[in-house]
């Protein structure tokens, strides 16, 4: 396979507004046009999704976590897959101590033989290769809580190279602009 890219969005926390506009954004980058071929959620917000999704016509092969706000949800607190010669172990953090550190973050990772971990529940965008884990925290698509305001990720994962990841901040007016963290 070719340049495939992820998707990384977390802690919408109810505003669907910034969804929508995130999906109509990214429906443009599907295939044909582009190749956003998955889609990572990282938790609080989960019963956001399939709304904006829907109404933005944004369809994804999805991989999703449930957050420590997503209280009615079945689903994992982590999962893992394989994308492009990359191996993720994504969560939303608060059960890896994320606000104090990183290494439950990195242990868990390593434990699940991946390279990279998405987390969020900080609402802040990070990006950082600790002892040869990749860490990547998308920030908040609803609540931020950093000078950058609303963000998400885009991640292009090549094979045999390593990742790049951009992010991008959703403005008030609905407007989606590349930033550098």
């Amino acid at each position: 396979m070719d340049n495939i890219k992820l998707l990384i969005l977390s802690d919408t926390h109810g505003h669907i507004e910034n969804l929508i506009t995130l999906f109509s954004w990214a429906k443009d980058l599907l295939p044909p046009n582009d190749k956003i071929m998955t889609s990572a959620f990282l938790g609080d917000g989960i019963t956001d999704l399939n709304y904006a999704a829907n109404t933005a016509g944004f369809y994804s092969d999805w991989k999703v976590v449930r957050g420590n706000n997503d209280f009615t949800s079945s689903l994992s607190s982590f999962t893992v897959f394989e994308l492009n010669g990359h191996r993720f172990f994504i969560c939303h953090g608060h059960r890896h101590g994320v606000n104090s550190g990183a290494s439950r973050l990195i242990g868990a990772a390593r434990e699940n033989s991946a390279n990279v971990a998405l987390f969020g529940h900080t609402h802040v965008p990070f990006n950082k290769t600790v002892n040869g884990i990749t860490l990547i925290n998308p920030g908040s698509v609803g609540q931020a809580r950093s000078r950058l305001g609303e963000t998400f990720a885009l991640c292009e994962c090549r094979p045999g190279k390593p990742l790049k990841t951009k992010f991008w901040n959703i403005s008030r007016w609905g407007k989606i602009t590349q930033i550098k963290i």
